[in-house]
């Protein structure tokens, strides 16, 4: 929990800020077994999974605070990435 968290991004290697207040984290080894569902974010500190994607649906998610409001703006690309998310799906119908 706090601010200054490291984050990699494991779709792009880059590292990013976070602020996080969690208590709850999702097991590495549950998320592997799940077809279809892609981990993208994890957590540098302590190797928590911090995001995910399902690689069938239109559906993401990330623990922590992207919306930098107080905070770090280095996950900010996130609203743009589900924008475009929520776009290819209504095009795909």
């Amino acid at each position: 929990r706090g601010g200054n968290q490291p984050v990699r991004n494991d779709r792009t290697g880059r590292v990013e800020i976070t602020s996080q207040n969690h208590g709850f984290v999702i097991d590495p080894e549950e998320t592997a077994i799940q077809k279809g569902v892609q981990v993208t974010h994890v957590n540098l500190n302590d190797n928590t999974v911090e995001g995910f994607r399902d690689q069938h649906k239109p559906l993401m998610c990330v623990q922590y605070h992207p919306e930098a409001a107080p905070g770090p703006h280095d996950a900010a690309y996130l609203f743009n990435d589900f924008f475009q998310m929520v776009d290819e799906y209504q095009r795909n119908r």
